[in-house]
């Protein structure tokens, strides 16, 4: 039985989780998938994208795209944008919470402990975005003072084999959907993107 059979039947269609690159969803370079089952139900849950070589470098080269433009952002703007995101997951913990249950069949309250992890990470990175500051270095030359300016230096690539509520700090992150629990890894934190195949 197929997905749209069974949506015929009243089921739940499955997912299609795709690649997040340069801001956008995308389908995997030679379109392979992997579909996934609930751990709870037994049922399909998703098929995802499964990323080949050349995908993480596109996602690599995506984020140092848009690593300068974050980057460039004043402070008061990082932290901005990270405090929104710890709102929204925390708006949305509980339905992070039942996605990440379904998905690992795994107790309740270590799916609800993990997302508050993710949006404890979240609300700790926007209080650090003004803590970026120099610091005065010892200098031998008589009269020379020496500073030393703290500066972000590029992206971070993250791949995680089990599913844990996903923080990013800025659009462009490339992260890898956990083909364990992949709506929980592929939920952006304001709920926008929902595609069904």
């Amino acid at each position: 039985m197929t997905a749209t059979d069974e949506a015929r039947r009243g089921a739940p269609a499955v997912r299609m989780c795709e690649l997040f690159v340069g801001g956008r969803w995308t389908a995997a370079e030679h379109g392979r998938t992997v579909q996934t089952r609930s751990e709870l139900a037994g049922k399909p849950v998703a098929d995802v994208a499964v990323a080949s070589p050349a995908d993480v470098r596109r996602a690599v080269e995506a984020a140092e795209r848009g690593f300068g433009t974050w980057a460039g952002r004043p402070p008061a703007r990082r932290r901005a944008v990270l405090e929104r995101a710890a709102a929204l997951f925390a708006e949305r913990a509980d339905d992070l919470a039942s996605l990440m249950r379904e998905e690992m069949g795994t107790a309740r309250p270590w799916c609800e402990s993990n997302v508050s992890v993710a949006r404890g990470m979240l609300a700790e990175a926007a209080a650090q975005a003004y803590s970026a500051v120099g610091e005065v270095i010892p200098s031998d030359v008589p009269g020379l003072t020496a500073l030393g300016v703290r500066q972000p230096v590029g992206g971070v690539v993250g791949i995680a084999p089990r599913p844990v509520a996903v923080s990013r700090c800025g659009r462009d992150s490339p992260r890898s959907v956990s083909a364990l629990s992949p709506r929980v890894s592929a939920a952006p934190p304001n709920g926008s993107r929902s595609t069904t195949s």
